[in-house]
């Protein structure tokens, strides 16, 4: 077995098995690593071209029901600062967003009961009634498959949800005995049969994290063939059990970008915040691995120290709506644009609903 003709294997059919994935991720070399990333961005030119999509993020909610281990605003951090957004704070931001150019937002929180869920499809159908062009996204976590439902009704266009792992083992190590990775696996798969535009992924570095464990996550995302994968380094949260962990590789997570472009040609794949927060150009690296999406923040700036996932997270400069002209700096630096399009999956054939 040879990791340069498994990259060609993974260009040319998007799937390797079990054991070339083992291989490939414990084999490859540096001059294999340039080749990969090489091929992963021809690859998302051919169907995006040399332009990238910006989405607006909304942290419309640092509450949180759930007590993930690896997580900033787990249940059990009590030394933050909590808020709750109004729909009309949420709907300012929109305002913002869409006087910028945004055409897609994206509504991230955690799973707070304190924000219903008939709230939040209220607010779902006054952002769709108010710019009738748009795409929401929602990023809220596990629900029932009836309240899925409830908000695709609403006009909610695409959903992220992480299953940060796909090995079960893992998954016991990231999260409290309440959480399982079937449930979330179930939920995935629901959003997915309702007719969301879905995305999944996982955290690279991850505590308990293996070259197996990886290769259960692209064998999963093979399968799965999400609409959009995020992925990023693990970096810890100093309030949380995993504080003095050692974070992930941001040469891995490059790595890792540039397979899943090959194995899922037409995927949405950002450069992740994390990914820029771990290392400096971090953004730009991911996207000349095959990246063709960012998130600037739209987030109160008042609140956005406080929906700190992992400690040090970036939220201003080219990581926020502020901050665009930075971005296109950054960007035109590496030959890219940004594309102001709803930028909905290719794999869609009528998204705007």
């Amino acid at each position: 077995m040879d990791a340069a003709a498994l990259i060609d294997t993974l260009h040319e059919t998007h799937r390797l098995d079990r054991a070339q994935w083992l291989f490939l991720l414990s084999a490859h070399t540096p001059e294999d690593r340039a080749r990969l990333a090489a091929l992963a961005r021809r690859t998302a030119q051919a169907h995006f071209g040399n332009r990238v999509y910006v989405r607006g993020l909304i942290e419309f909610t640092n509450h949180c029901r759930q007590n993930c281990r690896y997580c900033g605003i787990r249940r059990d951090n009590r030394a933050l600062t909590r808020y709750r957004l109004t729909p009309e704070e949420i709907l300012a931001c929109c305002d913002q967003g869409s006087a910028l150019g945004f055409r897609t937002f994206v509504l991230q929180g955690g799973e707070d009961a304190g924000f219903s869920d008939s709230l939040l499809c209220r607010t779902v159908e006054r952002i769709k009634a108010r710019f009738p062009g748009c795409a929401v996204t929602l990023s809220a976590g596990e629900r029932e498959h009836s309240v899925y439902r409830s908000f695709f009704d609403a006009g909610a266009d695409r959903y992220l949800l992480r299953h940060e792992t796909a090995d079960a083992a893992q998954y016991r190590v990231l999260h409290p005995p309440e959480l399982s990775l079937a449930h979330r696996m179930d939920c995935l798969r629901q959003l997915k049969e309702i007719g969301f535009q879905v995305g999944a992924g996982f955290l690279v570095g991850a505590p308990g994290q293996t070259d197996e464990t990886l290769a259960e996550n692209l064998l999963f995302l093979q399968e799965f063939q999400p609409h959009m994968v995020g992925i990023g380094p693990f970096l810890p949260h100093h309030e949380t059990p995993f504080a003095t962990e050692p974070p992930g590789s941001t040469e891995q997570t490059l790595f890792l970008l540039s397979c899943i472009r090959l194995m899922l040609p037409q995927v949405l794949l950002p450069a992740t915040t994390a990914l820029g927060t771990a290392a400096a150009g971090g953004r730009e690296h991911g996207i000349l691995a095959g990246a063709n999406v960012v998130m600037p923040n739209l987030s109160p700036v008042a609140v956005r120290k406080q929906y700190m996932l992992y400690d040090n997270k970036l939220s201003s400069g080219g990581e926020s709506a502020q901050g665009l002209n930075q971005l296109r700096s950054q960007l035109d630096a590496i030959g890219y644009k940004i594309d102001w399009g709803r930028g909905d999956s290719p794999l869609v054939q009528s998204a705007n609903r």
